[in-house]
């Protein structure tokens, strides 16, 4: 690619950067991005732009929002008492298309991973607090997956909160969702019956 012009290899650097996205692959969209008339090359930049300038964090759940709070956090049909822990807006997205859950949501902005130095620092838990003291919330669904990750994060949670908030209900979904699985790659009905029959999350603590 040393041939290759310069503008060409900014683009290419740039798309390479992507997850899953390798040099041939990037060249391969950077030609095709060639082909295509001008100003769908330029609606296409002036998306990318307004996707960073438009987007926000609702101040409520840590979801992405072109308004604060957002839609979800806003809907008065929306049920106070439950709280949904997810660790992304991806699970969040995931969760909520299905349509069967009514309560709020609350984004932890990952999980506890001391392989790559993600530590609780790094996790919005101070918000979570606060979430949790401000409402009335009354029971919490830890919908975190099933990784080594998300086990360790979900125990931390519920050592936590239950010292701190010993009168809130702390859930988590069933196990039919696939040991090691990530939430938001899971199909629909699995994610479906998972939050029909979640599971009270400090009984399994105490017993085990």
């Amino acid at each position: 690619m040393e041939r290759l012009p310069q503008s060409l290899k900014n683009v290419i650097n740039q798309l390479s950067s992507l997850p899953g996205v390798g040099p041939k692959s990037a060249l391969r969209m950077g030609m095709i991005l060639l082909k295509w008339p001008e100003d769908r090359v330029r609606n296409l930049g002036q998306s990318l732009i307004d996707l960073r300038s438009s987007l926000c964090l609702c101040s409520q759940c840590g979801g992405l929002t072109e308004q604060d709070p957002c839609v979800i956090c806003s809907d008065p049909a929306r049920r106070d008492d439950l709280l949904c822990v997810v660790a992304d807006w991806d699970s969040m997205l995931t969760i909520d298309e299905i349509g069967i859950y009514r309560g709020k949501y609350f984004v932890l902005g990952g999980l506890l991973s001391p392989l790559e130095g993600v530590q609780t620092s790094q996790l919005d838990l101070n918000r979570l607090k606060q979430r949790i003291e401000e409402g009335n919330v009354s029971e919490i669904i830890l919908a975190l997956g099933t990784t080594r990750d998300s086990e360790a994060t979900e125990s931390y949670l519920v050592n936590t909160l239950e010292k701190e908030f010993p009168n809130i209900q702390l859930t988590r979904l069933a196990q039919g969702i696939p040991i090691g699985s990530m939430l938001k790659y899971v199909d629909n009905e699995t994610i479906k019956q998972s939050l029909a029959f979640r599971q009270d999350l400090l009984g399994d603590y105490r017993n085990g």
